[in-house]
């Protein structure tokens, strides 16, 4: 049986609620204790509502008027207090607990394997970070608490009532049989109707994401109506899954309601018929009423809970399934100081599921302090080259490794901080233009800064009315392509690795900042292994040696 399979089975998915709930118990006892105290107050101001139209009736003559009605007032005011107390509790440690597994699952994510991440789409990532996380700490923090609670009223009340009148109270609870047979029932069904809104879920995040990051290429193409039909369609197989949830809840609950019903009715006869042959008082039977509605109510409530369990069973598989990806535990320590090379020997590689070697026994070098060009047509390997080098990609055939004058390192992820990586495109994150150069050194002083953006010809930002804290939005709005890309060449440089790989940075560049650019870097930089992959001849004229890559049949 596979992980995948496993974590499908209840067992595995109830052990691991249980050891995801071993950092938020304190919050779970606590609620418990709160619902204690709730059905302990319910069932005494049931004894104390009896309790006062006994005295008021002149069936009880122990305590005054006064006395009981001080006591409601008591236990009214205590359950005040408790629900402020819930709502505190929920308030304070509920965020905190949600965020605390939301955290722990992103920095899961952000260790995985590179490769097997990218087989999740993001929006789907997304909503089970946020949904299932919600979904299984409500579960854990509060809706286990209230189950037991719940229990316990259901307990409490039966008992209380089975004291009053045994008869009644084994009438009233002959529906139980019935809930388990269609309980077990309806979770059995229900359990993969969930699965299937959750995946719908996902899926019109998915458009909706994707075509909002993407607008100006759908405007430009003209497809808003294509967009839009893609989502209306999506939506529609989310109402169906919804529909085909509420057609088979609706018998369910239809079933259980109609027993509640003839509870009711059965009891309510009983304590009238009672009533007119004197056997009970009339406070007795406000008693019987109130305690029927406490028994019902729990049962009801637990009915409730069915979808709640198979809703967290569902979110609880869906985040299992990212903690069983592997991540990258190399911790070894890499010193990024000195000249470093790469070399490539026999390198082979083929994506899942496809059938043409990207790579074919590819081997080059790139000597300590070089410059190399790579060139080649779309599709011969070379962003899946520097996959490889940046150790994104397993290679299980052929080697590649950093070296220099007294050792060789195979790539792995901690060789990674031998390397600054510029990819192609805009890859600027929103918030201030600090910020994006501190994912380059955290710790970089404004003279650092300020040499960096002089060196990618980026120093246009001192111009601008915030200067390094002007904020920019999502992929860098509010400046040029050519603006972004240069302050995420500044961003590679601030790291000051000493290898750097540039993919195409200069494509958005006109020719005299492209030169600007890369006379520069070489001049402030002569010791850095540099790697362009490009296809303008321009950036080729500077290169100690040119690379082409041809594609393999």
């Amino acid at each position: 049986m596979s992980k995948r399979d496993k974590i499908k089975t209840l067992p595995s998915i109830l052990k691991w609620l249980w050891q995801t709930s071993s950092g938020y118990r304190h919050q779970s006892l606590l609620n418990i204790l709160v619902g204690v105290v709730l059905v302990v107050s319910d069932l005494a101001l049931v004894w104390c509502t009896k309790l006062t139209i006994d005295v008021a009736t002149g069936d009880n003559t122990r305590f005054t008027l006064t006395e009981t009605l001080v006591m409601i007032a008591c236990i009214i005011f205590l359950q005040l207090v408790m629900g402020i107390v819930s709502r505190w509790i929920r308030a304070l440690l509920g965020a905190k607990a949600q965020n605390r597994l939301q955290q722990g699952i992103f920095s899961h994510l952000l260790q995985t394997n590179w490769s097997d991440l990218k087989r999740f789409h993001t929006a789907d990532l997304v909503n089970r970070l946020e949904r299932d996380v919600r979904d299984v700490m409500i579960f854990i923090t509060e809706n286990i608490p209230s189950f037991i609670t719940i229990s316990l009223q259901f307990v409490g009340a039966f008992a209380l009532l089975f004291w009053m009148d045994r008869t009644l109270a084994c009438i009233v609870v002959v529906l139980l049989p019935l809930f388990l047979v269609t309980s077990k029932l309806y979770v059995r069904k229900m359990r993969k109707i969930s699965h299937d809104i959750r995946s719908s879920e996902s899926c019109i995040q998915s458009v909706i994401q994707e075509s909002l990051q993407h607008s100006l290429i759908i405007k430009s193409l003209g497809r808003v109506n294509r967009m839009n039909e893609k989502l209306a369609t999506t939506q529609r197989e989310f109402r169906s899954h919804i529909l085909h949830k509420t057609k088979y809840s609706t018998v369910s609950s239809g079933i259980l309601n109609l027993g509640f019903a003839t509870g009711y009715i059965v009891t309510f006869s009983w304590g009238v018929i009672s009533l007119y042959h004197g056997n009970i008082t009339y406070g007795s039977l406000i008693a019987f009423v109130q305690l029927v509605g406490q028994i019902q109510s729990p049962v009801r409530s637990l009915t409730r809970f069915i979808p709640l369990f198979i809703n967290t069973f569902t979110a609880s598989e869906r985040l299992m399934e990212l903690q069983i990806l592997g991540t990258e535990n190399d911790k070894k320590q890499v010193s990024a100081s000195g000249k470093y090379g790469i070399r490539v020997e026999s390198l082979s590689y083929t994506y899942d599921g496809g059938k043409r070697k990207i790579l074919d026994n590819f081997t080059c070098d790139f000597p300590p302090g070089s410059t190399t060009g790579i060139i080649g047509e779309t599709g011969v390997g070379k962003t899946t080259l520097i996959r490889h080098l940046l150790a994104l990609l397993p290679h299980v055939e052929g080697k590649v490794e950093i070296y220099n004058d007294s050792e060789q390192i195979p790539v792995s992820p901690a060789t990674r901080e031998l390397f600054s990586y510029v990819p192609q495109g805009n890859t600027l994150l929103s918030g201030s233009i600090r910020d994006n150069l501190y994912l380059g050194n955290p710790d970089a002083t404004d003279a650092q800064i300020e040499e960096v953006l002089y060196v990618a010809a980026a120093d246009f930002v001192e111009q601008l009315p915030q200067g390094v804290d002007t904020i920019c939005g999502e992929m860098g709005f509010g400046l040029s392509e050519g603006q972004a890309q240069r302050i995420a060449i500044a961003r590679a440089l601030l790291k000051d690795s000493p290898i750097l790989l540039l993919d195409e940075v200069t494509s958005s560049l006109d020719d005299a900042t492209e030169q600007l650019v890369l006379n520069r870097v070489m001049q402030r930089y002569p010791d850095k292994t540099l790697l362009f992959i490009t296809h303008r001849t321009e950036v080729l004229q500077h290169c100690d040696q040119v690379i082409k890559m041809v594609r393999n049949k």
